[in-house]
């Protein structure tokens, strides 16, 4: 007798590689190619503390950059832009402050925020936006 289970995309029963992946980790991979391309270096992605969360956090020269990266495909919700929110930004800063204080060392290094905007799953679609948000 055997036995055939039907198993889904949602299946927790499927290993990592088999699962597809969501739009929001593909636009995530995506924008670290693009960085890497513009000479950043990926020090670690989707960093996540209590209350916080950064998407990509990179090197570029000696400045550590906090990356977050959106994806929103129908402008009719306000854009990618419009999605970060202050609270979002509060909960970006959070994490990075963690990130600094358990990576950093005894000097704290020169920081920034960027936002990669993307209205398509496209590098032709993604707009980087510097210094995006400052630490008041």
């Amino acid at each position: 007798m055997t036995i055939r289970r039907q198993v889904n995309a949602k299946d927790s029963t499927l290993g990592p590689g088999e699962r597809q992946q969501s739009p929001g980790l593909r636009a995530e991979r995506l924008a670290a190619t693009f960085l890497e391309g513009k000479g950043l270096t990926i020090l670690a992605r989707n960093y996540r503390c209590r209350g916080g969360e950064v998407d990509l956090i990179c090197q570029e020269r000696r400045v550590l950059v906090f990356v977050e990266v959106r994806l929103r495909r129908n402008p009719g919700y306000g854009g990618a832009a419009a999605s970060i929110t202050r609270s979002k930004q509060a909960r970006i800063i959070l994490a990075a402050r963690h990130y600094l204080a358990s990576h950093a060392g005894q000097r704290e290094p020169e920081c920034r925020f960027d936002c990669l905007l993307l209205n398509a799953l496209s590098e032709a679609a993604i707009e980087w936006v510097r210094d995006a948000f400052v630490v008041a």
